[in-house]
């Protein structure tokens, strides 16, 4: 199934474009990168200079462009968890 804005929630988010919009540390607003790992509550997102920052995700709001060029904005509370999980609470949801 292709990633797209319906589905992104219960998606693997590694590997795409993100933008912090909005963060609890208002350094790191701002902040572009790919992720390049996720944990049950952390993205680790590296920087075009290589840097590597891990952000909680109920602390920020989030920016990922898509591979076909869609933006998606999502509020990092809505991505916790890792992916299988997201996708066993969509399950719960459509019984």
């Amino acid at each position: 199934m292709r990633i797209n804005s319906k589905n992104i929630l219960f998606h693997e988010i590694i590997g795409l474009r993100v933008r912090v919009l909005s963060y609890t540390d208002t350094n790191l607003n701002g902040l572009e990168g790919v992720v390049i790992d996720e944990t049950l509550k952390t993205l680790l997102i590296e920087t075009a200079e290589g840097r590597r920052i891990r952000v909680f995700k109920p602390s920020g709001v989030f920016e990922f462009k898509l591979p076909h060029g869609e933006v998606v904005v999502i509020k990092g509370d809505l991505i916790l968890g890792r992916p299988a999980e997201r996708l066993k609470r969509l399950k719960r949801r459509l019984k």
